[in-house]
């Protein structure tokens, strides 16, 4: 589904690839709809997890925005790796998904929500610690951050290079730095 997305595979192959019988499946699953929710959460879990661990932990970097500058770099480098495909299923899905499936589109508006909250937090504590700058309001600077995030990824993708990146990089130093 990440390379494909969700309508182009269908549910024989997703059985097929991990040896699964039909019956089985349906004893899970009421529908490959159901499926995809159940994807969506347990994916967006961990994501929530990582972005957790990496973002508010103030070990190893005690640095609030230099800890979201190397998460963000660490995600350029996981969509070099990807070959400039989007390596995340989340925003791969969202658009193919959010218009036919109320159920997924509420999973991916919760990790949506859940991101920004995480940011937000970020954004305190850099405020607190003084290493992002006291004039920005966090719950608007976070959403900022992953709306500009998620546009220079669809961007990268579509470019097939890191500038949009690079770019979206530029202008949160420039409106997160005391």
């Amino acid at each position: 589904m990440l390379e494909r997305g969700f309508h182009a595979v269908g549910l024989n192959e997703i059985l097929t690839a991990v040896n699964v019988p039909k019956g089985s499946f349906y004893h899970h699953f009421k529908s490959k709809e159901d499926f995809g929710v159940e994807l969506l959460e347990h994916y967006t879990a961990a994501s929530k997890e990582y972005k957790e661990r990496l973002l508010l932990s103030p070990s190893p970097e005690a640095d609030p925005l230099q800890r979201l500058l190397t998460f963000l770099e660490n995600t350029i480098s996981k969509y070099c790796e990807s070959e400039g495909k989007c390596p995340c299923l989340a925003l791969k899905l969202s658009s193919e998904v959010s218009n036919f499936s109320e159920p997924m589109r509420n999973v991916l508006a919760k990790s949506s929500a859940d991101s920004i909250e995480i940011l937000a937090n970020l954004v305190r504590e850099g405020i607190e610690k003084e290493k992002i700058s006291s004039r920005v309001e966090p719950d608007g600077a976070a959403a900022m951050i992953l709306d500009l995030w998620t546009g220079a990824s669809l961007r990268a993708a579509s470019q097939r290079n890191t500038a949009p990146f690079r770019s979206a990089i530029a202008v949160f130093r420039a409106n997160l730095t005391p």
